[in-house]
């Protein structure tokens, strides 16, 4: 929809951005800077979400929104829609993105530890970590633009698959 910016200039200033507040600004605060990076995304999601939806009806339910954000939204953001949309029906929506661009060269390898074993309060899944604070930001970001007030979470557990769990607010 209109300009757009090169895939590696966009992974460039994503890891320029979570590397800043990580290791400059908050070094010794990890969850100011991912709350930090997470207003970031609200920011840039809400505006986008915006510009996206200008000449839209507005959504009249809850999932009609969560697919335009699975379709729509995502294909203007990576090229390429969500994965896999699943729901309880109760609020609760999670997003898959089989292969999240922003952590398609992370392995799980990156989070294991010098014995071999997962850890995930390792420093390696605590800075992978850090780097989905951002997209959620933008899921909120751009969903709160839509009128529905949620919390966006993020699981990395089979990188490079990313899962996006959306509970929409009562």
């Amino acid at each position: 929809m209109g300009r757009e910016v090169s895939k590696s200039c966009m992974d460039g200033l994503v890891t320029e951005m979570v590397s800043s507040y990580c290791t400059r600004f908050y070094s010794n605060k990890p969850e100011l800077a991912a709350r930090r990076i997470e207003a970031i995304g609200y920011q840039v999601g809400h505006q986008l979400s915006e510009r996206y939806t200008i000449e839209r009806p507005r959504f009249t339910d809850h999932l009609e929104a969560i697919k335009f954000i699975c379709k729509d939204f995502w294909s203007e953001l990576f090229k390429k829609q969500i994965d896999n949309l699943k729901t309880n029906r109760r609020g609760t929506f999670v997003l898959q993105d089989n292969k999240f661009p922003w952590l398609s060269r992370m392995s799980g390898d990156d989070l294991s530890v010098e014995n071999g074993m997962e850890d995930p309060e390792s420093k390696g899944a605590q800075a992978m970590s850090m780097y989905c604070y951002f997209p959620c930001g933008i899921i909120r970001g751009a969903l709160s633009n839509l009128g529905i007030p949620c919390a966006v979470s993020a699981d990395i557990s089979s990188l490079p698959a990313c899962s996006f769990v959306i509970s929409v607010k009562a």
